[in-house]
């Protein structure tokens, strides 16, 4: 399973702020919900998508930059820059985290400025007792 994910983070939490990236991506983001830690209002915006193994490859980093890059000044009137923004790949695997990118999308994702978090872990089967 993978879990593909843009975050982008601000430095005032805010509901308005958070709606107003929503409306601007045009995606349903992940829902906000208040933890222990977390500020009374959102600092933080997310867009999950979610693939099985066993489905077609989704071009992730391709498909949020062409999210992404028409929207950079939007996002920096909002007080949002580059570098609070980020994709993520969490890969939940059963027998070896082995994973490829393309140079051109390598290339595309370093010219944007937009970083990239790849965290790996082993599927365990559940124990019987």
């Amino acid at each position: 399973m993978k879990y593909h994910r843009i975050f982008i983070g601000y430095d005032e939490p805010s509901f308005d702020t958070f709606n107003a990236v929503s409306q601007l991506m045009g995606v349903e983001p992940e829902p906000w919900e208040k933890d222990w830690f977390s500020p009374e209002e959102p600092n933080s915006w997310s867009y999950l998508v979610f693939t099985d193994d066993d489905a077609p490859y989704f071009d992730f980093i391709n498909v949020f930059l062409n999210l992404l890059e028409p929207k950079f000044a939007a996002l920096l009137q909002l007080g949002i820059t580059k570098d609070r923004i980020s994709l993520t790949l969490a890969y939940l695997y059963k027998h070896q985290c082995a994973l490829g990118f393309d140079a051109q999308e390598m290339l595309r994702l370093g010219a944007s400025g937009i970083g990239l978090a790849i965290d790996c872990f082993e599927e365990k089967e559940n124990i019987q007792q």
